[in-house]
C-alpha cells in the first residue's frame, strides 16, 4: 500500500460540510465503542451490522455514506482488537482501553461515495452531506493508477486547510547496487546520530528555536479565551478561533520541520549502507524523565526510526534493532564494562586506554551488535507510507496496525 495526500481546495459551504461529515464519523465510531460497552461478544462485524441501525435512528447519520459509515465502525473494531490484543500480551503497565472520540479530524470512504474527474484533477462525492467537488492541488499525479487501486479515500483536516488522501494497493520496491558498507547508529540528544565511522550530525532543535514563538502565540490565544462563556458551555468570540488556528499552525509547521529532516536524513543513510544497526530505544519509557522530556520529543527519534525501516524496506536493504543495553558504558575496542555519568562525553577505558567520544562508541557497539544477529533479521517496514503515515499500515479492510522492527 501506498499513501498519495493532495490538499483540497473549495468553498466555505464545502468546508463546513466536511466538518459535518468528520463529526458524524467520530458520532457513529462512539456508539459502536458504547455498544461493544454495553454487550457481550460484539464482533467486528456486529459492529458493522449496528451502522445500519444508526442510520434508521438517526437522520443525519443516513446521510453519511454507507461505506463511510462502516469505515468508522472498523476504526472503533481496530481500537478494541488492540485493546484485546495487548491483554493476551499481558503487556506492562496500562492495555490501552478503548476511549470515546473528542476530535476526529478525518472521515474515511471506501470505494463508493466518490468518484475522480477525468484529469484525475478532481474530486466529487455524492453523499448527503453537500460537500459536492473539490479540487485537488499537489505534485503526485493519479493518472499512472487505475481508479480500482485505490481502496480508500480519506478527507483529513489539519489548521492550514483540508486534504485528501489514497490509499493505493502498490507495492512499490526500487531495485539498488550493493554499497558493500555497513553502518551502526547512536540516536543522542547532543548529536542526533553518530555512527560507527566518527560522523555526527547535529540535532536541529526545531521546536526549542521555535518555542519563544509558539508562548507568544499561546498566550495570545488564552488572553481571548473567555471564562465564563466556557462555564455557560457557549461559542467563544472569533478573535479565539482565529488566535488558536494561527498557534496550531505554528505547531504545524514543527512538526513538519522534524519529519522532513528525519526523512532525508534517513534516506540518505539507508542509500549509502547495506546494512543498519540501530538502537531499540523504549522512547515511551524515556520521555518520563521530566527533565530530558521536551528535548528527547524534540529529536524525533522514533519519527527517523520509522524512515529508516520504510526506506530499508523499500530499497531492499537490511534494518536491524538491537537492546540499547551498556551500550555507551562497554568499551569497542576491549569490550570492558567502563561506568560513566550521563554528562561524561568522552569515553576512555581504563582497561586498555582506549579513547573516543562517547556516542561513536556505543555506535560501534551497535554496529557489533548488529552483525552478531544479522542472520536472524530482515526488514521490517510494512509497506509505502508518507511522512504523518510512517508507523501504521493502512490494510484494505480499513483496520490499522501499530508496528515496529522486531527486537533482537
Amino acid at each position: 500500500m501506498i499513501i498519495y495526500e493532495l490538499k483540497v481546495k473549495g468553498k466555505d459551504k464545502q468546508y463546513r460540510a466536511i466538518d459535518e461529515a468528520i463529526r458524524t464519523s467520530q458520532f457513529i465510531q462512539n456508539k459502536c465503542l458504547r455498544y461493544w460497552m454495553d454487550n457481550k461478544n460484539v464482533g467486528k462485524y456486529d459492529l458493522s451490522k449496528y451502522c445500519a441501525i444508526l442510520a434508521a435512528e438517526f437522520p443525519f447519520a443516513d446521510q453519511l455514506n454507507s461505506m463511510a459509515r462502516q469505515s468508522a465502525a472498523e476504526r472503533s473494531w481496530s481500537a478494541i482488537s488492540r485493546f484485546y490484543n495487548n491483554c493476551k500480551k499481558k503487556i506492562n503497565g496500562k492495555k490501552g482501553f478503548p476511549k470515546f472520540k473528542k476530535n476526529c479530524r478525518s472521515v474515511e470512504y471506501k470505494t463508493s461515495g466518490w468518484k475522480l474527474s477525468k484529469t484525475r484533477k478532481a474530486i466529487s462525492f455524492s453523499d448527503k452531506k453537500g460537500i459536492g467537488t473539490l479540487n485537488l492541488k499537489g505534485t503526485y499525479d493519479l493518472n499512472y493508477y487505475d481508479i480500482k487501486q485505490i481502496k480508500r479515500v480519506r478527507l483529513v483536516r489539519r489548521a492550514d486547510g483540508y486534504y485528501a488522501q489514497f490509499v493505493l494497493d502498490v507495492d512499490v520496491k526500487v531495485k539498488t547496487q550493493p554499497t558493500n558498507q555497513v553502518v551502526g547508529i547512536d540516536l543522542g540528544l547532543k548529536y542526533f546520530i553518530a555512527d560507527s565511522r566518527g560522523n555526527v550530525e547535529p540535532s536541529p532543535q526545531f521546536y526549542r528555536k521555535s518555542e519563544k514563538q509558539l508562548n507568544r502565540a499561546n498566550r495570545k490565544k488564552s488572553k481571548k479565551f473567555n471564562q465564563a462563556k466556557n462555564k455557560a458551555k457557549l461559542r467563544q468570540s472569533n478573535n479565539y478561533y482565529k488566535a488558536r488556528n494561527r498557534y496550531a499552525r505554528k505547531h504545524l509547521r514543527v512538526s513538519r520541520q522534524r519529519k522532513e529532516y528525519c526523512k532525508r536524513l534517513a534516506y540518505s543513510v539507508i542509500q549509502s549502507n547495506d546494512l543498519v544497526a540501530y538502537e531499540d530505544l523504549n522512547v515511551k519509557g524515556l520521555v518520563k524523565n521530566r527533565h530530558l522530556a521536551k528535548s528527547i520529543s524534540d529529536a524525533g527519534w522514533s519519527t527517523f526510526r520509522s524512515w529508516v525501516e520504510y526506506f530499508g524496506h523499500k530499497y531492499g536493504k537490511v534494518t536491524v534493532a538491537v537492546p540499547p543495553n551498556n551500550t555507551s558504558q562497554n568499551c569497542s575496542n576491549c569490550g570492558k564494562k567502563v561506568n560513566k555519568s550521563l554528562s561524561t562525553r568522552t569515553h576512555i577505558c581504563t582497561h586498555c586506554g582506549y579513547v573516543e567520544d562517547r556516542d561513536v562508541n556505543a555506535s560501534i557497539n551497535i554496529l557489533n551488535l548488529g552483525l552478531s544477529t544479522v542472520g536472524h533479521t530482515g526488514n521490517y517496514a510494512w509497506g509505502d507510507l508518507p511522512s504523518w503515515g510512517i508507523g501504521v499500515n493502512q490494510l484494505s479492510n480499513g483496520e490499522s496496525l501499530n508496528q515496529e522492527s522486531l527486537s533482537l
